[in-house]
Order: structure tokens, then sequence, then C-alpha cells
């Protein structure tokens, strides 16, 4: 179902009296929430706040072994024909590890403001900045700024099992990548719902470390702009995001459309990968 709370926010962002200046607010103060009216409790990022972020946590992932077969980079119909062993272990890990899977999402809008020497700068936040950021979110009047995970408690699992069974592992860690990757694309399928409720257009989502934008330089901003903490997900010094299974990304948003194309086509892989038509 799709989230009363991100449709409001939408809306809002896109109602044509909307008036950014009444909602910004320095870190330390309660950020005004626009969508409801209420207060927010204060984050800790080193920028203005726009808008509360939003948490969901109410998921509903729809994940099999076939999933789970090409998570760890084998085609489902030649493991089953081959090795029918290891399709056994994929569907075992489909049956126990979802119980290790917790999805949760937060997102923040930010207002764009302009276009500037490879930066998108928003009306309050971090920029973003890269090559593939200007070439493909320079239309937007506003972007969703993503983090999502399926949480911890597979990654220890993983973790445990891995001296003992590790093809059991190994099966865990392909439903964890394939959990994590079905929950961005349900929020973004959820927000492209709702942009287009009212005429408008959604990007193709952008992560770090497709080409024009490295992980080093996109994970910072995207955490500068986030309080991902909310959902238990920090960065490390090497930009890496803690738990392993989680993901971030920026999805723009216009009321024209966007250059078309679906993330492979940014993606580093995308001249040798064999399963871009699971995307």
């Amino acid at each position: 179902m799709t989230s009363i709370r991100s449709i409001s926010a939408i809306a809002y962002l896109f109602s044509p009296w909307f008036n950014y200046s009444r909602f910004a607010n320095p870190v330390g103060a309660n950020p005004i929430n626009p969508f409801h009216g209420s207060t927010a409790p204060p984050v800790s990022v080193s920028r203005l706040i726009m808008t509360d972020q939003i948490v969901i946590r109410d998921w509903q992932l729809n994940i099999d072994a076939d999933m789970v077969l090409r998570g760890q980079g084998a085609d489902p119909a030649v493991i089953r024909a081959r090795k029918p062993r290891l399709a056994e272990i994929a569907e075992r890990a489909v049956r126990e590890g979802l119980t290790l899977i917790k999805p949760a999402v937060v997102y923040r809008f930010a207002q764009v403001e302009s276009v500037r020497h490879e930066r998108l700068i928003f009306a309050a936040g971090a920029p973003l900045s890269g090559p593939l950021i200007v070439q493909h979110l320079a239309p937007a009047r506003y972007v969703a700024v993503i983090v999502c995970t399926v949480g911890a408690a597979i990654d220890n699992h993983i973790s445990a099992l891995m001296p003992r069974d590790p093809a059991y592992a190994l099966a865990l860690d392909g439903l964890g990548s394939v959990a994590v990757e079905a929950l961005s694309a349900e929020l973004c399928v959820r927000l492209e719902k709702d942009v287009a409720r009212m005429g408008h257009c959604a990007s193709v989502p952008i992560s770090p470390g497709m080409v024009g934008w490295p992980v080093e330089v996109g994970q910072p901003q995207i955490f500068s702009n986030l309080d991902a903490a909310a959902i238990g997900v920090t960065l490390n010094d090497s930009a890496q995001m803690i738990p392993r299974k989680s993901i971030s990304l920026v999805l723009g948003f216009a009321s024209t459309p966007f250059e078309e194309g679906t993330p492979c086509d940014f993606c580093a892989l995308r001249n040798t990968c064999r399963y871009q038509h699971h995307a």
C-alpha cells in the first residue's frame, strides 16, 4: 500500500503555493514538518533541514529461490538442471532467511535551487555533484534522497554460518542482496506512482558507484543530507554502508520527462552483466 504520508508530501512539494523558506530551520532546532504541521525531533546532520525525513518499515517483499540464485550471480535454469542441490539450498534460504530480513527505508525531499558546475544545489542541504548527477537530474525540481536496508541480523547470521556452512551462508547472502534491491525498487515504484497522479515525472534512480558518481563521492553526499542512523545505517571510513545489505540512491521529480533509461545504463558492469533484464 502506498504511504499516505508520501502522497501528501509529494502533493505539497508540487503545489503552486509551496514556499520553502517557511520550513528551513537550523540543525539543533526542531524542524517544522510541512506535511503534517507537527514538530519533528532534531537530526544530527550539519546542514539546514527542508522537511522532516520519512521512515517506513511496513514492507512485504516477494522473493523466491530464483531471485536468490540470481543474487548469487547464477542462472537459475542452469543451476536447477546441473546442480539441483544448490537450488534446494536457495529455497531453504528463502524459507528460513526471510525471518532475518528487517526492511526499513528513510528518505527526505530536497528542493533544487540551481545547477552550477556539475553541482545540484539544494535550497537547504549539501549539494550533489558529479557528471552523472548533472547529466541526469538537471531537470529536477525536487530530489528524494534515500537509504534502504534489510538490517544487521542477516549480516550477522551470514558471518556466523560462513565457517561451518558456506553454501547456505552464500545463499543467505544472495537473499539479503535481492531483498534490499527489491525494497529500493518498491519504494521507487511507490514514489513514481505518487507523482504520476499529479502529472509529474520521476527519474531513473541513481546510486553512488554508477559511472559518473563514484562511491567515495556520492555516499558522503547522501549521508550529509539524511540521518540514516534513524534506520540503523552508518557510513564507515571507506564510504561503505553498515549493515552491508543497504542501498543509497536519489530520485528526481520534475514536471517534464527525464532522459529515458534504466539503472543498468549507468552501471559500470553494463557491458558484461548477464542479468540486466532482471533489474
